[in-house]
């Protein structure tokens, strides 16, 4: 006669968290946000948002800024080729210049995130803010270089926006774009001195902003 007893079921551990040692765990997908371009003086800003897959780990991410180009693209294609899935997102020129670099940052960051097909049960940012999200959401200050998700985004994020860049540098050979990315180099700051603001630098941030205003009250010459 079969036995009635039933075995002891010990309850399962809920999943750890590897990309981080937070209290809480999170059972469902965990997405990695950051950005590239709040700097600059042109250009859009960009985000990206990346959902690791852990049977399929990508060596060799790091913060964006710490690796070189070549590094930064090869990666690229690792993430794009290995990751359960990646968007990116970006603020235009006209949303940076209404609503200030910050919101804009933040914006970027909710349509790239928005954008993933598949969507996460929690968002790991850089940095210490967040943007408007319908799921739960962390910010971690340096978090490119302590979590391989948000490390992931910033190189999709970085490498999305130079080539951004790289691609413009041939409409507007003056100014450089493809060497600077757009930051207030020397180089850059001289081509806006000699050759003034094109449309595609932003014109709230001083230097762009200064550069406007002596266009528009020129010296006049003694």
């Amino acid at each position: 006669m079969a036995s009635s007893s039933k075995r002891t079921q010990v309850p399962r551990r809920p999943a750890r968290v590897r990309q981080l040692d937070l209290k809480w765990a999170s059972d469902g997908l965990i997405a990695g946000v950051d950005e590239a371009g709040r700097g600059p003086l042109a250009g859009p800003v960009v985000a990206a948002a990346v959902i690791l897959d852990e049977r399929h780990p990508i060596r060799g991410l790091r913060d964006s800024k710490l690796l070189s180009a070549h590094q930064r693209e090869r990666l690229f294609d690792d993430i794009r080729a290995n990751a359960l899935c990646f968007s990116v997102a970006q603020a235009s020129l006209e949303e940076i210049d209404t609503l200030n670099i910050l919101q804009a940052t933040l914006l970027a960051m909710r349509r790239a995130v928005l954008g993933l097909r598949l969507p996460p049960k929690l968002v790991l940012v850089d940095g210490n803010q967040l943007p408007i999200l319908p799921m739960r959401c962390e910010a971690i200050v340096q978090g490119d270089r302590r979590v391989a998700a948000i490390s992931a985004a910033s190189i999709v994020a970085k490498v999305t926006r130079d080539r951004w860049c790289e691609s413009v540098d041939a409409q507007f050979p003056a100014y450089g774009f493809g060497q600077h990315k757009g930051y207030a180099t020397a180089q850059h700051l001289k081509a806006l001195r000699e050759h003034g603001a094109c449309e595609l630098h932003r014109t709230t941030f001083a230097p762009v902003r200064q550069t406007l205003a002596r266009s528009a009250n020129p010296k006049r010459a003694p």
